[in-house]
């Protein structure tokens, strides 16, 4: 991705690179989910423990969440178009020695590179589009496209990896990600402009270190804190830690000279309102996916191929209805997508709470159908009005915002989920138990007389949990909702971002053949 264009190649392939871009994207958000139907396997072969497979999913999320805001800095300030090529390659060489680890160590050390590359990429891709889509109307419709293919991602993922482990060996998950990374660096020098902030200052080391370790901190303790429990010695102590470096983090950047992240930016509410949006988006998507999987496979005793085919309808309802979020933004203003976005989302939640034991299939995917629709009504309309809200010239890191919000929402939806989910649970089967899944291994009828009766037992345990912990998703969204309606209100006059910020950002971004 170094080859130059003029302003007008640049204009006439805008769709193109959105293509290029899109597909760059879709790459790393099925990664983050096609690695889940194969833990059984890594248990197996690589004779992973419980929490070896925890890390061989985490891994990955802790250095994409811990990077994000260094990675869209650099593109700033590097090159945007250097940013995703680098981030591509990268994510390749983790993709290609992840698919030759032989130990569980060496396949999470492979992860963690994976991630680093995703958080030079995802954030990179967003702040392309919006230089590259300068029109407001179709900016919006470009990153409705971009949204829809994120969201079809998460989908995406198990039911590929579960079509692959059926026909090949697991390695197979990991190359196949080397031919499109391929075709998207080929395709990304022909159709990718080169676009960075002109006449930026000196990367800012210190907020840089300070940005990583906090997130590196605050990320890791809400993984570990289901395991080692939310009020431990453990996770108040690294909350407690995590907290102080993301204040001293804030600090910094207020009284830095040149800083990676201007914190006035959040005076507009129309800012902070479409970052919590976005957040509270993706914590029930996250939370109500990595349920619904487990309900699946478990309780409704899917495979986990015929799982990911019964995920596609509500990936289906996501991509459908994230052109109709950006078509509605446009006409109506980001207030009603948004809006109703957050309603249906709450409203499918409450819909999926009231499943017992004996639901079947129709309940859940009708739920998810709802949720996905939400989504994809408010998803476009709220990352549009974020990226708006800044100055030109911060567009990566506008961009590394965008994206933390959904990566801190996506981890605290599977954390908090996941924690009251088997709280229920072990109060209802005891300690003994573990999990659903042990509880499926223990009670099958061809192991132990009277199987039967403990997998109904745990089947309704486990949705009795899911149950309370989709309900508390629902009020945490209605919340949500209630803060963005007041934030994107027509009546008031936006917020316009500082005109000291502005006057610290550059006042212009490099016309898309300058590099």
């Amino acid at each position: 991705m170094g080859r130059t264009l003029t302003k007008d190649q640049a204009y006439s392939r805008r769709w193109y690179t959105l293509g290029v871009l899109c597909l760059s994207l879709l790459v790393i958000v099925v990664d983050t989910t096609i690695v889940n139907v194969a833990l059984p396997t890594f248990a197996r072969d690589l004779h992973a423990s419980a929490s070896g497979l925890q890390w061989i999913v985490d891994a990955y999320t802790l250095t994409f969440a811990a990077l994000l805001l260094l990675a869209g800095a650099i593109a700033d300030r590097f090159g945007r178009q250097r940013a995703l090529a680098a981030g591509l390659a990268v994510f390749a060489a983790g993709s290609l020695a992840a698919a030759f680890t032989q130990t569980t160590s060496e396949l999470i050390a492979a992860r963690a590179v994976m991630g680093i590359g995703g958080a030079f990429i995802m954030p990179a891709t967003l702040s392309i589009i919006t230089a590259v889509f300068t029109d407001h109307a179709e900016r919006t419709k470009a990153i409705g496209l971009w949204s829809a293919v994120s969201g079809l991602g998460v989908a995406i993922g198990p039911v590929a990896g579960g079509w692959l482990l059926a026909h090949f060996n697991w390695d197979s998950i990991f190359l196949v990600n080397l031919p499109i990374v391929a075709v998207a660096l080929v395709a990304g020098y022909w159709l990718v402009p080169a676009s960075r902030a002109p006449g930026s200052g000196r990367l800012d080391l210190a907020g840089s270190a300070l940005s990583v370790a906090a997130f590196t901190g605050l990320t890791y303790t809400i993984i570990e804190a289901p395991e080692a429990g939310w009020l431990s010695a453990r996770t108040l102590g690294l909350g407690a830690t995590s907290v102080a470096l993301l204040a001293l983090f804030v600090v910094f950047e207020a009284r830095a000279e040149h800083p990676m992240l201007p914190l006035r930016l959040f005076r507009n509410p129309r800012l902070s309102g479409a970052g919590l949006s976005i957040t509270v988006l993706f914590f029930a998507l996250s939370g109500v996916v990595f349920l619904s999987s487990q309900i699946y496979q478990f309780v409704l005793g899917y495979s986990p191929l015929a799982a990911g085919v019964r995920a596609l309808p509500s990936a289906t309802a996501l991509a459908l209805f994230s052109p109709v979020g950006a078509a509605l933004a446009k006409r109506a203003g980001v207030r009603v997508p948004v809006t109703l976005g957050l309603a249906a989302v709450t409203g499918g939640l409450l819909l999926f709470a009231t499943a017992s034991g004996s639901s079947g299939y129709g309940h859940y995917v009708l739920a998810l159908v709802i949720v996905s629709a939400g989504l994809g009504l408010a998803m476009p309309a709220a990352t549009s009005a974020s990226m708006r809200e800044l100055p030109p010239a911060m567009a990566g890191v506008g961009s590394a915002v965008n994206d933390t919000t959904r990566n801190m929402g996506s981890v605290l939806g599977v954390a908090v989920f996941g924690s009251i989910t088997a709280s229920v649970f072990a109060g209802r089967m005891g300690s003994s138990v573990g999990s659903l899944g042990a509880a499926v291994a223990a009670g099958n009828p061809d192991h132990r007389p009277g199987g039967a009766s403990v997998l109904h037992a745990a089947a309704d345990a486990f949705v009795s949990g899911a149950d309370r912990a989709v309900l508390a998703g629902a009020i945490v969204v209605a919340a949500g909702l209630v803060v963005a309606f007041r934030a994107f209100r027509p009546a008031r006059v936006a917020a316009e971002v500082p005109a000291e910020v502005v006057a610290e950002a550059p006042a212009r971004v490099l016309e898309a053949a300058s590099v």
